[in-house]
């Protein structure tokens, strides 16, 4: 019987929380299955096994936060079990933070962990899953395996060695683990409802929050969540409830505690016409190379911001206060904060700099969908030069962020409205005249140690030169 120990999944992490069993005690496994989600200070990871066989043992229960090194699962069945000489990399050792290198020192961000350099290796054989266990539970080991992006290991097939056949216990149909969110399976626990007797109406059968509320009728929201934000329930009496505080938001607090006390922050503010702006975008849309991505005004942004770093470089510098040194960088490793059901998390393209128009559009498309969906992984959340706070989705119009560790500058994006703008041909006697455009307001917080007023005005008004007129981009 071989034990899955918690890795360090990069990062430097101590600790996580068990979140998700995506097996159960007699559950057929092979390598590179996902067995279980776990949530660090950074992010939700799905880990694979590193064994083959059957699941002996859940070690450790949901909810339950324990150090790297702590055995969480065994597996059993010594028949289709592969040593530990036969597995590369070793599972205490299992990295799914994978930096690969790129330009300006950075690592750029891939999901899973990377495919070492190693010779073939050779697996003992082991039955398929019975049919019994049910369509839902391959499935999900299927999906886990590609959200992951883990490369299984290269096996040589030898076809003179007889299959050897599983000793696992056939799995009835109706014990079949229900797919669900953390965050639904949370709500159902709180309202005492077994999720296992639910039919889910999400894809593929997931059980939706709405199901559980349904099933549970002494339930009462608090408010309507907002896209991809879980809303806390109270059960039927209670006036207060605690929760922990752990994980993502653990972080999110600490590290904006300290930035907040450690920066002294300065914030601008500029209102601007941006109604070229949005015809830039609608005229985007229309073309047909940007078809298959998601056009919105937040990608114009993007690049500006890269554009107005040039005449700027301070605003993707970072001020390094135990070498005393200012860091200068020429690669732009661009982050979006994202709102999740977990907290507050800031994935970043990896040298933005270099990509086109569309492809930066993919890969803001990309990094909002997976963290909203809570799969961001570290290495995507590590080395942000420089961060956009779309405050906008939610209809406010500004605010004042608070600068990321390890960065100089953040940049909040309100809400753009149509409202009553004056506009004039410019000339002395031109009082100009009131007309309807869209309007939107940016606040940029600056580290106020080496990006002066003059600076932080500077790259502002750059910024907003591009989205009054995109034209404008043309002079950088």
């Amino acid at each position: 019987m071989a034990e899955f120990k918690l890795p360090d999944v990069g990062e430097g992490l101590t600790e996580a929380e068990i979140v998700t069993w995506k097996v159960k005690e007699g559950d057929t496994v092979a390598i590179n299955d996902i067995v279980v989600e776990i949530e660090t200070a950074k992010s939700l990871v799905e880990l694979p096994s590193p064994f083959a066989g059957t699941v002996q043992q859940l070690m450790v229960a949901e909810g339950e936060t324990v150090p790297v090194g702590t055995p969480i699962i065994a597996i059993g069945d010594a028949a289709t079990t592969p040593t530990h000489a036969e597995i590369s990399p070793p599972a205490e050792t299992i990295d799914l933070s994978n930096p690969a290198a790129s330009g300006g020192g950075e690592g750029e961000s891939l999901v899973g962990r990377n495919k070492v350099d190693r010779s073939p290796v050779r697996r003992a054989r082991h039955a398929a899953v019975p049919a019994s266990v049910g369509a839902a539970a391959a499935q999900r080991q299927v999906q886990g395996s590609f959200q992951t992006g883990l490369a299984s290991p290269e096996v040589v097939d030898v076809p003179d060695e007889p299959a050897v056949p599983s000793t696992a216990a056939p799995v009835s149909p109706g014990v079949a683990r229900a797919l669900a969110k953390p965050p639904v399976r949370k709500l159902a626990k709180d309202l005492g409802v077994d999720l296992t007797s639910l039919s889910g109406s999400g894809p593929d059968g997931v059980v939706t929050r709405d199901d559980v509320q349904a099933a549970g009728s002494s339930a009462v929201p608090v408010e309507t969540p907002s896209a991809g934000v879980e809303a806390h329930s109270f059960a039927s009496g209670e006036r207060e409830t605690r929760e922990p505080i752990k994980g993502v938001r653990k972080m999110m607090g600490q590290a904006m505690v300290g930035s907040a006390f450690s920066i002294p922050h300065v914030t601008e503010w500029v209102t601007i016409d941006v109604t070229r702006t949005m015809d830039f975008v609608e005229r985007l849309k229309s073309r047909r190379e940007f078809r298959d991505v998601k056009v919105s005004p937040l990608l114009v942004l993007a690049r500006a911001v890269m554009l107005a770093m040039r005449r700027t470089p301070e605003i993707n510098s970072w001020w390094d206060d135990a070498a005393q040194e200012v860091v200068y960088k020429s690669y732009v490793n661009l982050g979006i904060a994202a709102a999740t059901p977990r907290g507050l998390v800031v994935p970043n393209v990896k040298d933005a700099e270099r990509l086109s128009l569309h492809d930066l559009a993919a890969a803001l498309n990309q990094l909002t969908a997976t963290a909203r969906d809570g799969k961001s992984q570290p290495a995507e959340m590590s080395g942000g030069t420089f961060t956009i706070t779309n405050v906008g989705v939610f209809g406010v119009d500004s605010g004042t962020p608070i600068i990321n560790p390890g960065e100089s500058a953040i940049l909040c994006f309100g809400a753009i409205r149509p409202q009553p703008w004056v506009v004039s041909t410019g000339s002395p006697d031109d009082l100009g005249e009131i007309v309807v455009r869209q309007v939107t307001t940016l606040a940029l917080s600056f580290d106020h140690r080496h990006v002066d007023g003059e600076k932080g005005s500077r790259f502002l008004a750059d910024v907003a030169g591009i989205l009054e007129d995109p034209a404008n981009a043309l002079l950088f």
